[in-house]
């Protein structure tokens, strides 16, 4: 099969005329071709694969670098050959043995080898990024020019979901080691990356800025099908503007719409509505010396029983649903709705008697500028701070820079913050990141002993064979994981693409959101 397109571009707003876009359609630049401009809310850090874990970032990965699994559209539930040709995973879940496509080709024009995969994969997993532990314990090998093998030490069934996240997209290893890109923490290709490109996917980069915009350009070497657009420019736009703009033609795509924004939308243009497999939630730090407060199990319960998870819902909009568990609706292992927590505010005062905490006051952080499915978090966090004082909890909010607050919570220095989760890969084992000793957990300071009872759960999850088997594993790990763990999951907002007219093939995916080179035009 031929690869899938993918088209992602961000330019600074200053350099794009909005009048070069004709009414719901794509633009067509006195130089010819047609150019697709999309806006979206950032949450961006870096182009470079084995550094970015962010939406945008997964979103801009997926148009440039090329994975050696992916997904046809939407489907979610089996992995199909990309870079690949075919994959066999063996008998006990250890092994999983890949032949490569013979025809792929780098940006550049230079042919994608066995050693570039094995290059890639080892960079992704030693250099220590945020997405290293995909690989953790998997070891890459090249068997011969055209098979690769990767080899766990334990049952590894999810591997071949995990294979098409765009953070495992494969580098060209001659052009990222000329500029400085290793397979240990001394990796210095990032700034390389991040304004040029080094992928086989159907895009390149012209531009790339975190705060603003990113341009992505038609991959002229692209062996595989030719994307329907030649430019596609991913603009940096809050969700009212983003409505605006969708509506009068000023861009073909709005990404970040909430169900009531969407509402009522004019027939120039389509809307896609479908679950978000995104979670909000909030957590809490375990870490005493940080906060005496948030490090309380009591006071995590009583935040627990003090929340109106209605009221939450209200202000979510039509779509959103109530997050019973960390792991969303879509996913295998997800609770069912009825056993969501509901508000007992009794509840919660008993719980906090029962703390031994008097009159707490706790720091809420969140990132201020970040819309998710088009939903601020600033209202949400307003509505759980008068929430929480009903219960006798002082909240104070300290809303910061999306990297500000990236940066407080992964070097663990938040003392309660409100963020959202969407899966790595559509298998609940990238939800074990939340237990005690794994990447959220430690970010927390919940140490891996902390709680041996649902760290065997989580053992007996990530061994499990079988669908049944591992569906009933995961709704225990969450089951357990609600009563003692320190997070509160609250809603998942309602997924709510629009587009022109004019532009066909679009299906949300819950890894990176949009496939933009399956888009088409009319």
């Amino acid at each position: 099969m031929a690869p899938r397109k993918n088209l992602t571009v961000l330019l600074l707003a200053t350099a794009v005329a909005l009048t070069a876009c004709s009414p719901g359609g794509a633009s067509t630049p006195a130089a010819g071709g047609r150019t697709l401009v999309i806006d979206t809310s950032f949450d961006l850090k870096t182009a470079d694969p084995g550094r970015m874990y962010e939406a945008t970032g997964l979103f801009v990965g997926k148009a440039v670098y090329e994975t050696l699994l992916t997904f046809e559209g939407g489907d979610v539930t089996k992995p199909v050959p990309a870079l690949a040709e075919s994959y066999t995973l063996s008998e006990d879940g250890k092994v999983l043995t890949l032949k490569l496509r013979s025809d792929a080709k780098f940006s550049d024009g230079s042919p994608l080898t066995a050693d570039d995969v094995v290059f890639s994969l080892t960079r992704l997993r030693d250099m220590k990024g945020n997405p290293s532990f995909l690989l953790a314990g998997v070891e890459v090998a090249k068997t011969d020019g055209s098979t690769i093998t990767l080899t766990s030490k334990a049952p590894n069934p999810a591997l071949p979901y995990i294979l098409p996240n765009p953070t495992l997209g494969i580098l060209n290893s001659k052009v990222a080691k000329a500029h400085g890109a290793t397979t240990d923490d001394k990796d210095k290709a990032e700034q390389y990356l991040n304004t040029a490109s080094a992928g086989s996917g159907p895009y390149t980069i012209e531009s790339f800025n975190v705060s603003n915009q990113v341009v992505l350009r038609a991959n002229k070497k692209y062996y595989g099908d030719k994307p329907a657009y030649d430019k596609v420019v991913i603009r940096n736009v809050e969700a009212a503007t983003q409505k605006l703009n969708v509506q009068r033609g000023d861009s073909q795509v709005a990404l970040n719409l909430s169900g009531d924004q969407a509402k009522g939308m004019s027939g120039t243009v389509q809307v896609k509505r479908t679950a978000s497999a995104n979670v909000i939630y909030l957590h809490h730090s375990r870490n005493k010396a940080l906060s005496k407060v948030t490090s309380n199990p009591k006071f995590v319960e009583a935040v627990r029983k003090g929340v109106d998870y209605k009221g939450l819902l209200e202000l979510a909009g039509e779509g959103s649903v109530q997050a019973p568990g960390i792991i969303p609706s879509q996913l295998l292992g997800a609770l069912p709705p009825d056993q969501a927590p509901q508000r007992d505010v009794a509840g919660a005062k008993a719980a906090l008697a029962a703390s031994g905490l008097s009159n707490p006051k706790v720091k809420l952080e969140y990132p201020s500028e970040l819309t998710v499915n088009g939903l601020s978090l600033q209202p949400l966090a307003e509505r759980i701070q008068s929430n929480l004082k009903e219960v006798g909890i002082t909240v104070d909010l300290a809303p910061a820079p999306l990297t500000t607050a990236a940066d407080n919570y992964r070097n663990g220095k938040e003392e309660m913050g409100l963020w959202y989760w969407g899966p790595d890969h559509p298998d609940p084992t990238g939800y074990l990141v939340f237990l005690p000793g794994k990447m959220v957990g430690e970010r927390l300071g919940w140490k891996a002993g902390a709680d041996k009872k649902l760290e065997a759960a989580g053992d007996r999850a990530a061994a499990a064979v079988g669908e049944e088997a591992r569906k009933q594993a995961f709704a225990d790990v969450q089951t357990q994981l609600n009563t003692t763990g320190p997070y509160v999951p609250l809603i998942q907002p309602g997924q709510n693409i629009v587009t022109a007219a004019s532009v066909t093939g679009l299906e949300y995916h819950p890894v990176w959101t949009v496939d933009i080179a399956d888009l088409g035009v009319k």
